[in-house]
């Protein structure tokens, strides 16, 4: 049975979604397919955050729920991908952060 633990790590979180994945018989190994699906949820967060802005459409009802949703829909194929690609996410955040701290950041004022 499923269950993810209290206070998950972020392989915690990768290793759930492989297994859920796996029972519940869903795309494992096409890179190319998750990585569609996945730009598919990017747009629902978009609509969802646009819905629920003040220029969204007139009666389109999108609640914060809505856009929780589809955060987590995204994270879900974001470690999904990760795991089809053999990466530790906490890792490779951890490096791309270090890369970053030496980064001198220019903003437009």
């Amino acid at each position: 049975m499923l269950e993810l633990k209290t206070n998950p790590t972020l392989k915690d979180y990768q290793r759930y979604v492989k297994k859920m994945k796996q029972e519940r018989g869903f795309n494992t190994t096409d890179k190319f397919y998750e990585c569609c699906l996945f730009a598919e949820e990017c747009g629902e967060v978009i609509s969802a955050i646009r819905k629920n802005s003040k220029q969204g459409s007139i009666g389109s009802g999108s609640v914060v729920r809505d856009v929780a949703e589809e955060l987590a829909d995204v994270f879900i194929y974001i470690c999904s991908l990760a795991n089809m690609h053999d990466i530790d996410l906490e890792q490779a955040f951890r490096e791309k952060e270090e890369k970053n701290k030496q980064r001198i950041w220019k903003r437009n004022q």
